[in-house]
């Protein structure tokens, strides 16, 4: 398996609904869960399937990506054959969001020249499942496929693809002649020369396109069933570790059905929440239906129900804040809001 299967992640896509949260960093990069960002599910997924070498293809905002990747050692990649591997776009539209980009991919051919297994699995940076693609390529080489497209149970496309990495590089090369642009122009082709499959994954999807989507997702997770089709024992979600102390629980804190990161400091009360690392919630402050994003610091007596606080945000003392589930109260990294803001 080592030597069988290519990981190749696009990571350009941006959706404009969740501009809000992608002003200082990529889509694949937005956190997630408390501790997680959006790749870590499909590059885990990757690692879990014997997959040695990843390529990612960023396009624009990818430094947060690239400082929370690293060498790629917490995904043990960081090694002398294989391993990371990173190939900004050359492209500055940010129009196209098309997966697998040949344009983008002919930018770097010479990693697939290169490259020493035999097929490729092309994905998508902001789908939360987990899986393992070992069954997807015994599946493919038994079906005589030429070109497998993963769809859900629901029969949406998951624009994630299996090909030989001999073809994805024919594909590539001949794109000017063909028309083709990307693997969904192959396989949305009624004319095609080559065999398109559609493989069925049943297990829990979510693909992240919107500020009203993340919510909800995020929400979900505080329901132990979605938790364990989502973080599973054989197969672990990676991301990178830091080392901080436990959460502070002060008394007189109250604490029902959240997910509380470490290194945080909680006086107030937080219901049905996902609070991130090193978040301070201050005396007589109430949290309830929030995402609570790295180190921001919320006062005295607030109260907060449906918010999205992006990392570094200060709520000042007294502030009230509320949004709904399908319009959660958004407010950008790094900035401030008071009371008097939200009068």
């Amino acid at each position: 398996m080592k030597r069988k299967l290519l990981g190749v992640i696009d990571a350009t896509t941006y959706h404009d609904d969740l501009e809000d949260l992608l002003t200082h960093r990529s889509l694949a990069a937005l956190p997630f869960a408390g501790r997680y960002r959006l790749i870590d599910f499909v590059l885990s997924n990757m690692v879990n399937s014997g997959i040695r070498s990843v390529a990612i293809f960023p396009k624009m905002q990818y430094r947060s990506l690239m400082d929370h990747l690293g060498s790629g050692k917490n995904w043990d990649l960081n090694r002398k054959r294989d391993g990371l591997f990173f190939f900004p776009s050359p492209i500055v539209d940010n129009d196209d969001n098309r997966i697998g980009s040949f344009d983008h991919f002919a930018a770097n051919i010479d990693f697939f020249y290169r490259s020493t297994q035999e097929y490729s699995i092309i994905a998508n940076s902001y789908t939360v499942f987990n899986t393992n693609f070992r069954s997807l390529l015994e599946w493919h080489i038994q079906s005589g496929c030429d070109i497998t497209e993963i769809h859900h149970k629901d029969g949406h496309s998951m624009e994630m693809y299996l090909v030989k990495t001999s073809l994805l590089i024919k594909l590539i090369e001949t794109r000017d002649v063909t028309g083709y642009s990307c693997m969904k122009d192959v396989v949305n082709d009624l004319h095609s020369l080559y065999t398109i499959c559609h493989y069925d994954y049943s297990g829990y999807t979510m693909m992240i396109d919107s500020i009203q989507n993340y919510f909800s997702t995020s929400m979900n997770l505080l329901q132990s069933n979605v938790w364990k089709q989502l973080f599973l024992k054989e197969q672990p979600i990676y991301t990178k570790v830091k080392d901080e102390p436990p959460t502070k629980y002060v008394k007189g804190s109250s604490v029902q059905n959240a997910m509380i990161a470490n290194g945080c400091i909680i006086n107030g009360t937080v219901e049905n929440s996902i609070v991130s690392r090193g978040v301070k919630i201050g005396k007589g402050t109430v949290i309830k239906n929030c995402i609570i994003m790295q180190k921001c610091q919320i006062e005295d007596n607030c109260y907060l129900d449906s918010v999205i606080l992006d990392k570094d945000v200060k709520v000042e003392a007294g502030t009230h804040l509320t949004g709904s589930a399908r319009s959660p109260f958004v407010i950008r990294k790094g900035t401030k809001q008071g009371a008097l803001m939200n009068s």
